[in-house]
């Protein structure tokens, strides 16, 4: 080896070793990636909640076509989506009650008030399920029954679904509250501080 090359090496060499025991060393929040899911849901979430709020209860009916849900249909749908979804990838399974049972276009007439105080409390059981969740666990494979026929998936797929699906029926109710004038909670200006 010529001088320079054994000098190159006698200085990275150490640098890099150090570099790699610092990354090795730098702690890494526990259960991250799974944690990720939950941070990614909660402004959805909370949007949807927010939104739902701020709808008059007389517009809950509303919808832009015929052939379009609700805002007191999207409303009962999310709650059934989120203990469905939240019940397949957690440990505590969500009970169903009478209520639970009727049929959806029977809950999308319940009052303003009932859909909303469901839909938290459909909130909390799927954040309460993420938080028991560890990142190990995310690989597991479950044995699943959509509409009958049983199959395997990850338990990762089904987070994919709550966050994605809270995305996209928030974008459906601020398309909504635009269409009625209202502005959606994610277009409010920041409050002053």
């Amino acid at each position: 080896m010529r001088f320079l090359d054994l000098a190159t090496v006698a200085l990275t060499l150490p640098m890099a070793l150090g570099a790699q025991q610092r990354q090795a060393a730098a702690p890494q929040p526990a259960n991250g990636v799974a944690q990720t899911f939950k941070s990614f849901g909660r402004p959805y979430g909370g949007w949807l909640l927010m939104a739902f709020d701020s709808i008059p209860a007389n517009k809950y009916d509303f919808r832009p076509t015929p052939v379009q849900q609700s805002v007191g249909y999207i409303a009962q749908h999310l709650e059934d989506a989120n203990y469905q979804l939240c019940s397949l990838f957690g440990e505590v399974k969500h009970t169903m009650t009478a209520k639970d049972s009727l049929a959806d276009t029977i809950k999308a007439k319940w009052p303003k008030d009932t859909l909303i105080s469901r839909v938290r409390a459909s909130l909390v059981f799927c954040s309460n399920a993420i938080a028991k969740l560890d990142d190990a666990s995310l690989g597991d494979e479950l044995t699943v029954d959509p509409s009958g026929k049983q199959q395997k998936a990850l338990r990762v797929r089904y987070l994919l679904l709550l966050v994605t699906d809270l995305a996209e029926h928030y974008s459906q109710v601020s398309n909504y509250m635009r269409l009625l004038g209202l502005v959606p909670p994610s277009a409010l200006p920041p409050p002053q501080r």
